[in-house]
């Protein structure tokens, strides 16, 4: 065989082979990279107890070696999420509120057979903690009622009271904190508040408490309107409040009274009678036959 024919043979299986090897090292990494789209899954940021009401920062989106298994929660495909960016946001709110059968592991997946809805006949059973007792109460419009509440946020209920008869101006209104760092278990639709309701309902807020609690809460239903406080659930997440109120309200919380937040309620009140008491008149005598009556200055 002549030369020339060898060389060009060689040239030949040479170029073939730096075809394969630049193939190989261009479609790998995009191979990898769809599969590691395909395979992102939510799973915990951190450890999760049972009970927990999932919230936004309770997961993340992961990937996940090999396919996704069907009661894992995939997140959607990038061309989806590139035609509607709120489908990736939408996946995870699938779990916000829902409450957790079994306890969690930071990276394990969240999975659809190990959470449990608000509306679920045993939601209740799973979420609340040993002894508590979960009460639904309908919240003034104000403050946290508005829609700031998410399941797992601590709140304190403070309740306000109007005396109409003839107590001072100053002390006509009167609010007070009743129970301070009940975890808020379910929120519902403003618009599933009763017919005939008033615009002082705003919201029916299931609250986790003890039975002491419940008691003071029904009681406080009754005297007035209910407003919830949000609050850091830093050092509480997961527990159940058991501090005892005072007679006064919560501990180390003092009423306050109209005349505390406006002092101008002192100057619009009318000025006081003075009441002097009458004394008796003196009779007088002037020697021995002529007496008068005098009245004291």
């Amino acid at each position: 065989m002549p030369a020339k024919t060898i060389l060009t043979l060689l040239f030949l299986i040479s170029l073939g082979v730096v075809a394969m090897l630049y193939l190989h090292a261009v479609s790998g990494p995009v191979t990898g990279d769809t599969a590691a789209a395909k395979d992102e899954i939510l799973v915990a940021t951190m450890p999760l107890a049972p009970g927990t009401l999932l919230r936004a920062q309770d997961v993340v989106w992961r990937s996940m070696p090999g396919a996704a298994e069907p009661d894992q929660i995939p997140r959607p495909a990038v061309a989806a999420r590139n035609a509607k960016p709120e489908l990736d946001e939408q996946a995870r709110a699938e779990v916000y509120g829902a409450a957790l059968r079994a306890g969690i592991a930071a990276g394990g997946p969240i999975r659809r057979g190990a959470i449990v809805k608000p509306g679920d006949p045993d939601f209740l059973q799973v979420v609340l903690s040993a002894g508590a007792r979960a009460i639904a109460i309908p919240v003034a419009t104000s403050g946290a009622g508005t829609g700031l509440l998410h399941p797992g946020d601590r709140v304190d209920v403070i309740l306000t009271q109007t005396f109409r008869n003839d107590a001072p101006l100053t002390r006509r209104s009167v609010s007070e904190t009743v129970v301070e760092s009940l975890r808020v278990l379910a929120v519902d639709a403003s618009d599933l508040k009763p017919a005939g309701a008033g615009n002082g309902l705003g919201r029916t807020v299931t609250l986790e408490m003890t039975p002491e609690q419940a008691e003071k809460i029904s009681v406080a239903t009754e005297l007035g309107k209910l407003s919830l406080a949000l609050r850091s659930i830093s050092s509480t997440d997961g527990v159940v409040a058991t501090s005892t109120p005072m007679p006064g309200g919560a501990p180390g919380i003092k009423p306050t009274w109209a005349g505390d937040v406006s002092p101008a309620l002192g100057g619009a009140m009318p000025p006081e009678k003075v009441v002097t008491a009458e004394r008796p008149p003196v009779e007088v005598i002037h020697g021995a036959k002529k007496s008068e009556a005098v009245k004291p200055q």
